[in-house]
């Protein structure tokens, strides 16, 4: 599977990056427009935050957020939309207006009625593992083993979904960089990636301008952590990874055609 690159778009006032930047539905429409332009296969839209210590939104504050977004970009752009959403009501939503992927960093156990909803639609479903809500996830994120717990989670959701009529090949799996996990987890996944490859679903990998790119060099607002941010997606790339949820859609796209051509030459010489 050639890499993919899926673009944020936070229309949230609270988001940990750009929270308030894109609040009107024309900012996002623009901003959204413009990642698609510098290379974005997937726009990921989302109306909630889920940084450590957030707190949820109303399922009606959400759609106002997001579904002018959606409405907006449907037919406008070749890029995938991507809801990004715990709630079903509102991925049921986005998928109608012309969303084909439904982003659940809860991996459908946010609601009981997730995984119906998921069987329902005709999408492909993102499966994110976290420790955890974001409002207490941060606060003391325990594992005996990192990988094997996070492994094990994601099986089960998969088969989970699998018996509730979800077709294996709409699954994809994300361990959850920055969901309920310490520098020393987060760097553990990112390194041993290639594992999450016996799931057999695409790997996606979120670390992007995530807190633990300061916490392993110096305090960097987080506009300035590019730099770790696309060493963590050529690391992921190198391990299996091939969908990467990122702000900087311009310098990513840009890394991984250069990671690709120099494989191609080492294959090739």
């Amino acid at each position: 599977m050639a890499p993919k690159i899926m673009g944020v778009i936070n229309v949230t006032p609270d988001s940990f990056s750009d929270g308030g930047r894109l609040e009107s539905p024309q900012a996002a429409i623009d901003h959204a427009l413009q990642l698609a332009e510098d290379g974005a296969d997937i726009l990921d839209i989302g109306g909630e935050s889920t940084r450590p210590g957030a707190e949820p939104v109303s399922s009606e504050e959400e759609l106002r957020r997001v579904m002018p977004v959606i409405e907006g970009l449907a037919g406008k752009t070749e890029a995938v939309l991507s809801i990004d959403t715990r709630k079903p009501g509102v991925a049921c939503a986005a998928v109608t207006a012309g969303a084909s992927i439904w982003n659940d960093v809860s991996a459908l156990a946010y609601d009981d009625a997730s995984v119906t909803t998921a069987a329902e639609l005709d999408c492909d479903i993102v499966l994110m593992h976290a420790q955890g809500d974001p409002r207490t996830m941060q606060q003391t994120p325990s594992y005996t083993d990192v990988i094997h717990e996070v492994i094990g989670f994601l099986a089960a959701r998969i088969e989970l979904c699998a018996a509730a009529g979800i077709d294996r090949a709409r699954l994809i799996v994300d361990p959850g960089i920055g969901f309920g996990k310490s520098v020393d987890h987060n760097l553990a996944l990112i390194a041993n990636l290639e594992k999450f490859q016996r799931l057999g679903c695409p790997v996606l990998l979120g670390a992007s301008r995530k807190r633990f790119i300061s916490a392993l060099d110096r305090p960097a607002l987080t506009d300035q952590r590019i730099g770790g941010s696309l060493a963590a997606v050529l690391t992921g790339f190198a391990g299996g990874a091939r969908i990467f949820r990122v702000h900087d859609v311009a310098e990513t796209r840009q890394a991984l055609r250069i990671a690709q051509a120099v494989g191609g030459a080492i294959e090739n010489p």
